[in-house]
């Protein structure tokens, strides 16, 4: 110990000063290493009110990343919730996997590859199993009303 104290006297003030430097410059790279980036995600949520028989406006979905759609009817005691992972493939349709809403025998996974076809189902968002996510186009997703009475929600996409 009584060796390394003489050393450390005998440094000059500009040894010392380097020293000092070269620590804080290797604490600051270990330090840099280790943070993390946080991103904030972007999302929209689209409320609904639709007549029976009636399809919500077109909604295209960010393209080549994965967005959640979650979607729920809020309407008296056919009140649900799905959900899916959804991929929007420019010109060429979605794929998607998620849950379907509970309709009373308990949920059920639902998925589809490559789908452009108007009116293919994604996924039920009321207990009955009539209103739904479709695919409206290639490039575009909305939300239809099967069942025989208006019903209200909310879709929101998040990606």
């Amino acid at each position: 110990m009584k060796a390394i104290t003489t050393r450390i006297q005998k440094l000059s003030r500009p040894g010392v000063i380097l020293m000092a430097i070269v620590v804080v410059i290797i604490t600051s790279l270990v330090a840099a290493n280790a943070t993390q980036t946080i991103t904030t995600p972007n999302a929209v949520k689209i409320t609904y009110s639709l007549a029976a028989g009636a399809s919500s406006a077109v909604i295209t979905p960010a393209t080549n990343t994965s967005v959640l759609v979650m979607g729920c009817c809020t309407t008296g005691f056919v009140n649900g919730v799905g959900q899916v992972s959804l991929l929007h493939l420019p010109s060429l349709g979605m794929d998607w996997v998620g849950l379907e809403s509970n309709g009373g025998a308990g949920p059920a996974i639902t998925g589809g590859t490559g789908s452009a076809a108007p009116g293919t189902h994604i996924v039920f968002i009321d207990f009955n199993h009539k209103v739904d996510i479709q695919v409206a186009g290639a490039d575009t997703i909305r939300i239809h009303n099967g069942d025989a009475a208006t019903r209200a929600g909310n879709v929101t996409l998040v990606w």
